[in-house]
């Protein structure tokens, strides 16, 4: 999991697409894997540090909860149906979403396309 993550740390990091995107979120996002925390702080658009958890005195905006088989089939370059999106794999059980709905939709599109980054084959 530390791998994708800084993977996606690092693509971000080459996408000034995004940076636009994301420019005015700022924001702790938790990523809760088979009950592993990951807590993803945003600065302006970019990931400033990965803290992992479990944390009860870290604070998040929203969080997204999953088991790491339904996120590696989200991470395959091709995924499969109910695993091309987050809402797809809330909708089929293999997810779930917390927190803040509204600064996630107002956002979806950043953080749809940053998780995307861990995809197979995305910088190539």
């Amino acid at each position: 999991m530390h791998d994708t993550l800084a993977r996606i740390t690092a693509e971000l990091e080459r996408s000034p697409h995004l940076h636009r995107l994301g420019a005015l979120f700022s924001e702790t996002v938790l990523l809760k894997v088979d009950g592993q925390e990951f807590y993803l702080v945003f600065e302006k658009g970019h990931i400033d540090r990965i803290v992992d958890g479990p944390s009860k005195k870290t604070p998040y905006r929203f969080g997204l909860m999953t088991d790491a088989d339904a996120l590696r089939a989200f991470w395959t370059a091709r995924p499969a149906p109910g695993f091309h999106d987050i809402f797809a794999m809330v909708k089929i059980g293999r997810a779930e979403i917390v927190g803040d709905m509204l600064c996630l939709v107002k956002n979806l599109r950043f953080f749809k396309e940053v998780l995307a980054l861990g995809r197979e084959g995305v910088n190539a």
